[in-house]
């Protein structure tokens, strides 16, 4: 169908506030807003100030009473236990009704904190719903995150219960929870009152007398006598959650959800960005602890009447490299949404998609969405290839909880352009600007800003952190809001992100992005991954330097790889990039979302002081990297 992406993008630009007035009808209300969008609030501007709602209700209540009770809300997949389970609305809602009334018995009221250091199973899907529904402010710490970066968290959100399970489960070890958050408490500043544990039966965690409490004794008795708590009425301002996202100054920065604008934007999304219809199955294969998982694994399906899913699993090695596409035959998936590391890792196993071959996808998946770091256009163009669907890079961030910009599905899809995210979302005038603030032309390379205010469902502010951030976002470029990330908006109006603006590197005075670069890298046949960094160089200032994984099964030398690729970037992006080192390694750094660890490896590269990032997947990776540096010479 023809996009009615221009109609409705101009439609939200001639008026914001009739156009977000509209979307917020999907939404029951307590009290219906009456005022939009009050300026003089906060920090920048605040949504729906005058209503009140409840999130919890708006997930799951309404929907029992609108038809769905029997439908499917959550569809829990968990290859490293054997574990399949599908629960209803209906089912949902007595869960989170079961632990809400735990909650409350533990004296937690609107406006606590709760935080939640949790695997991908139901339980941390049901620990969040249970938050909303009392009033209390969740904050959802990735499990098994390291103890003295848990501890900081628990010292600035101040919980008064942490709800836990005793491991999670990765494909070759179980990970204790329990011990790290015992440390993590020791720690802390602040001491939470209860905890309360999900005892698996792969790891049993050890109790600690009036403070643990047994999840399986509380919620199941509470279940059984089938418990309910009416959902509080809670200002569109209140916040809903919080999540803490790294801070240069080594203090994490707690990004501040509040109720109404998620609630508003997520279900907007939904419908328009996303294309899905309710009823339908939505996977986003992220993890309940990142951005992603927060509005697409808690939220936005569930706001919306559709079904979400928990996999407790990898793209490969649960079992193996067709693991996505056995979930999507199964479920019925119309949509997964995934980042780019994910595919790469695929196709690294799996060149030729001949585990894709015994499924059968097509059925039901019509889009598959990328998002968390930036596409390259070799493994969209794999992608599209072996599926034969649309493949749909969109751009967002954990402070804006949904997509800057993005190409609309349900809107009708514009052309796909390999390397961009397409266009700014209706509610996002994104413009690229110069050092001193001012625009530049359409092609030209500078700061990726958002005028301000940001829409519904952005971040307010930071969690007791006004001036920080108005500092970290909105002084810089005056009026708006940046996003730390450089690139350009070609004639049609399309957006190309090329990295953070820290990423941009000046080789002998010309500024250039890594992302080209890698581009470039990944374009070559022995390639499964890649990244650039800039060293610091005596005679240039900086030089790039590319970390390359090659494809399983590939014979070649890596010496004549390496050559290859530093004459591949020279012919595509020129001499100016002075391309001249290449380094094939096994792996490369990531965090446990999947976003490569440049910066950690540039520090090393350096030689400058360099810690060990508390996300990382596998510190072992590290040791190789600085081996193969010092192979090169570094």
């Amino acid at each position: 169908m023809a996009s009615r992406y221009q109609e409705i993008y101009q439609a939200w630009k001639k008026d914001p506030l009739a156009f977000w007035g509209e979307a917020a009808r999907d939404i029951d209300w307590i009290k219906p807003p009456q005022t939009v969008f009050d300026p003089k609030a906060g920090v920048y501007g605040r949504w729906f100030p005058d209503g009140t709602l409840n999130t919890c209700y708006n997930a799951l209540d309404r929907h029992v009473k609108n038809g769905r009770a029997d439908q499917a809300a959550l569809i829990y997949d968990s290859p490293v236990t054997g574990i399949k389970r599908t629960y209803s609305y209906a089912q949902l809602l007595a869960e989170v009704n079961a632990l809400a009334s735990v909650l409350k018995d533990f004296g937690v009221a609107k406006g606590d904190r709760v935080l939640v250091y949790m695997p991908m199973i139901p339980e941390a899907v049901i620990g969040v719903l249970a938050c909303a529904r009392i009033g209390a402010i969740h904050s959802v710490v990735f499990g098994g995150f390291a103890a003295k970066e848990l501890a900081t968290r628990i010292n600035d959100s101040e919980p008064k219960v942490i709800l836990t399970a005793s491991c999670g489960i990765e494909p070759n070890r179980v990970v204790k929870y329990k011990p790290l958050l015992d440390e993590a408490i020791s720690l802390a500043a602040v001491k939470p009152e209860k905890v309360l544990i999900l005892q698996r039966p792969q790891e049993r965690a050890e109790m600690i007398g009036g403070r643990d409490f047994d999840w399986g004794d509380l919620v199941v008795a509470a279940l059984a006598e089938r418990r309910t708590v009416e959902p509080e009425e809670m200002a569109a301002t209140d916040p809903l959650y919080i999540l803490y996202t790294s801070g240069t100054t080594g203090i994490p920065k707690g990004v501040v959800r509040d109720n109404g604008g998620h609630a508003v934007a997520l279900c907007w999304t939904m419908k328009n960005l996303y294309g899905i219809k309710p009823g339908e199955v939505f996977w986003a294969a992220s993890d309940v602890g990142w951005v992603v998982g927060h509005s697409y694994i808690l939220y936005g399906q569930l706001l919306y009447g559709a079904t979400t899913v928990v996999y407790e699993g990898k793209p490969v090695g649960t079992p193996d490299p067709g693991a996505f596409w056995r979930m999507i035959e199964e479920y019925n998936v119309a949509a997964l949404f995934t980042a780019p590391t994910a595919l790469r890792a695929v196709r690294k196993e799996d060149p030729n998609a001949e585990y894709l071959k015994k499924y059968n996808v097509a059925k039901s998946m019509r889009t598959l969405f990328l998002a968390g770091e930036r596409a390259d256009p070799d493994t969209v163009a794999w992608a599209e290839q072996i599926l034969g669907m649309p493949v749909i890079d969109h751009w967002w961030q954990t402070e804006t909880g949904w997509a800057i910009a993005g190409n609309p599905v349900g809107l009708g899809a514009l052309p796909v352009k390999h390397g961009s995210p397409t266009v700014a979302m209706p509610g996002y005038d994104v413009q690229i600007v110069d050092e001193a603030a001012h625009p530049v032309g359409a092609g030209k390379m500078g700061s990726i800003v958002v005028k301000l205010p940001l829409p519904p469902g952005c971040l307010p502010t930071l969690w007791k952190q006004d001036e920080r951030m108005k500092e970290s976002y909105l002084t810089e470029f005056p009026g708006c809001y940046k996003t730390a990330d450089a690139g350009f908006i070609d004639e049609d109006g399309y957006l190309y992100i090329m990295g953070r603006t820290d990423d941009i590197i000046n080789v002998a005075g010309h500024r250039l992005s890594t992302g080209g670069m890698e581009e470039v890298l990944a374009s070559h046949p022995d390639v499964a991954e890649c990244a650039v960094i800039g060293v610091k160089d005596e005679l240039k200032g900086e030089q790039p330097c590319g970390f390359v994984v090659l494809k399983a099964g590939v014979t070649r030398s890596p010496i004549e790889i390496e050559k290859d690729l530093v004459k591949l970037v020279r012919d595509k992006i020129g001499p100016v990039a002075a391309f001249k080192i290449a380094i094939t390694v096994n792996r490369l750094p990531k965090t446990r979302s999947g976003k490569i660890l440049r910066g950690t490896m540039k520090k090393i590269a350096d030689h400058d002081p360099w810690t060990m990032p508390a996300t990382i997947d596998d510190p072992a990776i590290m040791d190789e990297i600085m081996a193969a540096l010092e192979n090169k010479g570094f």
